[in-house]
């Protein structure tokens, strides 16, 4: 899509940030202006992430007005706010394609642009990426600059400490840069600060430091006595102190929006030694008034009309697997005071709002701490509470020693509801649920259920609160199936699956809610269909008189194929010597990259027809 060098002039002359710096600084406000215009009215077309990055803006543009990028080297963190580092990395004209299948990636991505240093997609991982280009830099000794961009929800994470505790240890010459735009650690911006930032970040205030400490090197006491009286005068104009005893110079927090502020500190903070940490102020969805009051719900928006003022309003449709997750929740703690739920900061996407506000006692929202919310849960359980953590496929990854270790092995009954299971869709390689029937199988103690319809999962749910044992409920993003939902809650009998449909010679077991594709199939080719149910403990009997009916199996999921639920069909059948045909469909063993659920599954042979493909092929 190519640029209206009339509506956009400055914008118009940057393919790459070597353009930006031939601008003079004056000309930078107008040009975030520019980008910001740009990006609200690509995303509005695309789809897409907003507010993140309309709060970025100012910032991008310093960033890369101040710092010799590429060779400088500037880590994003998660990458929702990494759209207008795109816009200005020679990416502009491609932002319409943003998170579509074929078009730009939605986070920054290593094979996409020399200028994304560090694919990314989880959040938290930035310091600890660029700590490590920053020690590199030093070893080449060629000048190399390296600045980590993280949030302050992103802060939340243990793993970014643990990254700035071994910073400063090791004491290389970097930047973290906390972009701070939910008044989570300082209110405290304004002219005053922005005076004092670049006071502290100038060369009178650091030189005036580092030869202090030279000539001060061999008084111990004064030395001690005149760090002290630093730290307490720094300590009253700046909310620094913590990061201070971390080792890194503590710098601000200045206004994130006004660019000259921001490239004259940076100029500044370009040459410091040592770890360094600014402090930027931002506002979410900055410059679109509705983004600003409404921040979360224009985090990922649709297409949508920015002259309206409003987002469209979703056409009715089939409820989701999260909205049954979260009406479960509730008609559950009416019955049981003594569940409680827990999520790493996912409430929406998780379809947790109604009950964090029906059951506030019962709800925790840990943050972004994927590893304390589940150990969190084992320790409720230890005190005979009920806990049931909310968490998406992707994100169970991190915590899969505290799920084995702190769970499993003391065989607490801790249920976790795993969303985004399976294919997710736009947000790519990094979001894809596509490991967990693999990484949970294996260990001992679990049961694992996969739903095929939304009635299910809600049986499923109720099915694993009441074990007394570790239980998973996986599930996809959006809905499946066309059965109604019972408001009454029953137990499901524990590895028990059930004949969908009758036929001959050849047998689908489907794991999961594929299903529907898997019936077209079995119509076509006169197979008999099964939904499966659990994953673990298998239903053997059923796979046994199945094996002695028919002549092949096929497997169904929507999981890697290695180590999944058909690898455990397969395992079984040879252990017992029932040694048949088998063919396994399911992910393949390769990261899957963005497009829609139906466009993914389609390559990758899952839809009704793609199925039956498969098996028409393997057949002949």
């Amino acid at each position: 899509m190519k640029l209206d060098s009339s509506k956009y002039p400055l914008l118009a002359l940057i393919d790459d940030p070597s353009q930006l710096r031939q601008l003079p600084q004056h000309k930078l406000s107008a040009l975030s202006d520019e980008l910001r215009e740009y990006l609200l009215n690509s995303v509005s077309q695309s789809s897409g992430h907003l507010a993140s990055g309309l709060g970025t803006v100012e910032l991008t543009v310093a960033l890369h007005y101040v710092y010799n990028t590429p060779q400088d080297r500037v880590v994003w963190d998660v990458g929702h706010q990494a759209y207008p580092h795109k816009i200005l990395t020679g990416r502009r004209d491609q932002m319409h394609s943003i998170r579509q299948k074929d078009g730009l990636h939605p986070f920054p991505y290593r094979e996409e642009s020399e200028y994304d240093t560090f694919s990314v997609g989880h959040s938290s991982t930035s310091i600890s990426a660029a700590l490590a280009m920053a020690i590199a830099a030093e070893k080449e000794a060629i000048g190399r600059k390296t600045v980590a961009v993280i949030g302050d929800g992103a802060m939340t994470a243990g793993m970014a400490f643990e990254a700035m505790n071994h910073a400063g240890d090791v004491n290389p010459d970097m930047l973290v840069i906390l972009n701070d735009n939910e008044m989570s650690i300082s209110e405290n911006v304004g002219a005053l600060n922005n005076h004092f930032a670049k006071i502290l970040s100038g060369s009178f205030y650091t030189n005036i430091r580092e030869g202090s400490k030279k000539l001060l090197s061999g008084v111990p006491p004064v030395k001690e006595l005149a760090g002290r009286m630093e730290e307490h005068l720094k300590g009253m104009i700046i909310p620094g102190t913590f990061f201070e005893e971390l080792g890194f110079n503590y710098i601000g927090p200045i206004d994130g929006h006004d660019v000259g502020t921001l490239v004259d500190t940076l100029r500044n903070m370009r040459n410091l030694k040592g770890p360094q940490l600014l402090h930027v102020k931002t506002q979410k969805g900055k410059g679109y008034k509705p983004a600003e009051a409404d921040p979360i719900g224009y985090h990922g928006v649709p297409k949508f009309d920015p002259t309206v003022h409003s987002l469209p309003k979703s056409k009715p449709s089939a409820p989701t697997f999260s909205k049954v997750f979260g009406d479960w929740l509730c008609d559950m703690a009416a019955q049981d005071n003594k569940l409680m739920a827990i999520t790493p900061a996912m409430r929406e996407g998780s379809g947790m709002v109604r009950f964090s506000k029906e059951y506030p006692a019962q709800y925790f929202d840990v943050a972004i701490a994927e590893q304390h919310a589940v150990t969190l849960a084992a320790g409720f359980a230890c005190e005979n509470l009920n806990p049931v953590v909310a968490i998406y496929s992707s994100f169970l990854q991190r915590a899969y020693d505290q799920l084995i270790h702190d769970v499993a092995l003391q065989n607490l009954p801790v249920l976790f509801a795993i969303d985004r299971a399976g294919v997710v869709g736009a947000d790519g390689e990094t979001h894809q649920g596509a490991y967990d029937l693999s990484f949970l199988r294996c260990i001992p103690n679990m049961v694992i259920m996969a739903p095929s319809d939304l009635n299910e999962c809600r049986q499923m749910l109720y099915t694993g609160h009441r074990l007394n044992q570790p239980a998973a409920v996986r599930y996809p993003r959006g809905s499946a199936g066309s059965a109604d939902i019972a408001s009454e809650m029953s137990e499901l009998e524990i590895g028990k699956g059930k004949v969908v449909r009758k036929g001959e010679k050849l047998a689908i077991l489907n794991f999961g809610t594929l299903l529907e594709n898997a019936y077209d199939a079995a119509e076509e080719l006169n197979a008999t269909l099964v939904d499966m149910r659990f994953v673990k403990p298998l239903d053997t009997a059923l796979i046994e008189e199945l094996a002695s009916t028919h002549e092949r199996f096929v497997t169904l999921e929507d999981n890697a194929i290695a180590g999944g639920a058909g690898s455990a069909v397969s395992e079984y059948l040879a252990a017992q010597g029932l040694l048949m045909p088998i063919k396994l469909l399911g992910l393949p063993d390769a990261f899957i990259k963005h497009g829609s659920q139906t466009e993914i599954h389609a390559e990758l042979g899952l839809s009704s027809e793609g199925i039956s493909q498969q098996i028409k092929a393997w057949l002949n």
